[in-house]
């Protein structure tokens, strides 16, 4: 069998209406061992804390709802606790909304929020964490806090790990993100992990020394990496995709935002987290694109940060980078806070500053051995499809400028780094976020568990539909013959080779022989996967266009 049909099966085992597999509601206290599998949905009602001492353990391919009947439903790892959600690449752990197809939103339900004993600079060093009251309904106040004295603390893995439609606002500067991280440790591992439609932040970090890998920011509303309160975790390989018509509209959006604290005091250990190999791609795609007023910048360091950012693409937004106050400016000239081998496109103000005193960004931007670059426009950085929403390709092109220029001879990249990429920006040939990752989270069925099989869903009896098609290469037109046990509606989804879904329709059936003409019209040339779901009935089939 072929590679791409391989891949292509693959992806529609992930993401197939087999079944609705059953739901299992989860509310309150985790306590002790708990495990999630794959053949049950979990449905996240109201918030559920993991306990200190208990571990969440979720399996590969595992589904879990965030209830948006219960206002800001959440997933609450509290200090001392751990969760080990390890998905893999083709069997991705998936948080999502509970709402059906078509019918989802940002802010659904909270998200994930884990808590550590990490170090922070908030005075006496124990946070409370924001999401309204976190507090346990149980009594436990320290489950809604966060921060202590050990930096290597462990709060388990994530993994392959998607975060759909979270995000909720308890009151005016007062949310949950997709992913809060609240004095976790260095002994955590993140990687691998998508936010998409978030309503707040994607990924936000208080205090702590976690560090990770491979993120995505996909179609967020407010900031997409978000550090303050003393993070000093390291970064690498990041994505940010946004939405010309969606963003902040109380703070505005922002690609980085960083602060030392909420009130920019020195207070130590200072905000310092080292980034590198992002590609950051705000709403304008063209010089005239309309996009909402309330996008701000690509990164805005303030309030006394020392962020340092490496190897990364900045492009399409309002203004690319700004230092914010002469706090940040001081940390830039002693080397504290450093920008190179950067890259800003198609800003309207590339660089930016805020100060009592003048101070030259642009002189210290442009400082030589720093090795940034501002381009005018985002053709000038060659990215192969960067701005398509539904299947986008972050790649540079086989002649971007953007393949070469990484460099990590910096001290703050001598440790904890990939140091062997050539490239600028989070990808050079390989697409790390295929198979695992999804760009149409509203339109995937989410009724079954990812790489599982009819005969894995306890209670379930499958009846497979006898169907085939004919022409099958198809060009305008292919038919579909099937065969009914019993009187259903059958709902009919095409899915492309990536596993998004292209096509749906459903037709009220009686039971024995039926046909359904395909419409291959509009598809492209190529392999795809047709699945048939008629109440326990089921079947897919593969299908060639080829004009």
């Amino acid at each position: 069998m072929k590679k791409g049909l391989l891949t292509m099966l693959s992806v529609f085992a992930m993401n197939s209406m087999i079944a609705q597999a059953p739901v299992k509601v989860i509310t309150g206290n985790l306590t002790g061992t708990v495990n999630w599998t794959r053949d049950t949905i979990y449905k996240l009602q109201g918030k559920v804390y993991v306990k200190s001492g208990g571990t969440l353990n979720i399996a590969p391919g595992t589904i879990i709802k965030g209830d948006k009947s219960v206002a800001g439903s959440a997933l609450i790892i509290t200090r001392g606790a751990r969760i080990y959600a390890i998905g893999t690449p083709t069997e991705p752990i998936v948080f999502t909304s509970s709402e059906s197809a078509g019918n989802r939103a940002t802010a659904d339900w909270g998200g994930i929020v884990i808590s550590g004993n990490a170090t922070t600079n908030v005075a006496g060093g124990i946070g409370t964490l924001e999401g309204g009251n976190l507090a346990n309904p149980d009594g436990t106040v320290s489950d809604g806090q966060y921060g202590g004295l050990n930096d290597l603390d462990n709060s388990g893995e994530l993994s392959y790990v998607r975060i759909e439609f979270a995000g909720y606002a308890y009151a005016l500067n007062n949310e949950l993100n997709g992913l809060t991280m609240a004095g976790v440790g260095s002994g955590t591992k993140i990687s691998h992990v998508q936010v998409s439609y978030g309503y707040d932040d994607a990924f936000e970090w208080f205090g702590g020394t976690v560090n990770a890998d491979h993120l995505i920011s996909f179609r967020g509303n407010d900031d997409d990496f978000d550090t303050d309160f003393g993070y000093r975790g390291k970064v690498q390989f990041g994505v940010v995709l946004r939405d010309t018509a969606f963003a902040d509209a109380v703070s505005g959006a922002n690609g980085f935002e960083s602060d030392n604290d909420g009130s920019g005091t020195g207070a130590k250990p200072y905000t310092s987290p080292v980034f590198s190999n992002m590609t950051i791609i705000g709403p304008q795609q063209t010089p005239t694109t309309t996009f909402d007023p309330n996008f701000r910048r690509a990164a805005h360091i303030r309030r006394n940060s020392r962020t340092s950012i490496f190897n990364s693409i900045f492009m399409g937004w309002p203004v690319g980078i700004k230092l914010d106050g002469d706090s940040c400016h001081v940390a830039a000239d002693s080397s504290f806070l450093v920008m190179k081998n950067n890259v800003v496109a198609a800003c309207a103000l590339p660089l930016d500053s805020l100060a009592g005193a003048p101070w030259n960004i642009t002189a210290w931007f442009n400082t030589s051995g720093f090795s940034n670059t501002n381009y005018s426009a985002n053709t000038d950085v060659m990215l192969t499809n960067p701005f398509n929403y539904g299947s986008p390709d972050f790649r540079p092109s086989s002649s971007s400028p953007m393949l070469t220029g990484a460099a990590f001879a910096d001290a703050k990249l001598s440790a904890g780094f990939d140091n062997s990429p050539t490239y600028r920006g989070a990808f050079g040939t390989t697409d790390w976020t295929a198979n695992w990752a999804s760009f149409t989270p509203q339109t995937n069925p989410y009724l079954y568990g990812y790489g599982a099989s009819p005969a894995s869903v306890k209670g379930f009896n499958a009846e497979k539909i006898n169907a085939e098609l004919y022409p099958n290469p198809a060009q305008d037109m292919s038919v579909l013959s099937f065969n009914l046990v019993s009187n259903e509606t059958l709902q009919v989804n095409i899915f492309d080779i990536k596993g998004n879904l292209v096509s749906t329709q459903t037709k009220n059936c009686q039971a024995g022989a039926q046909k359904i003409n395909i419409n291959t019209r509009n598809l492209s040339n190529g392999m795809y996967v047709i699945s048939l779901q008629a109440g326990n009935q089921y079947n897919y089939l593969k299908l060639s266009v080829n004009k």
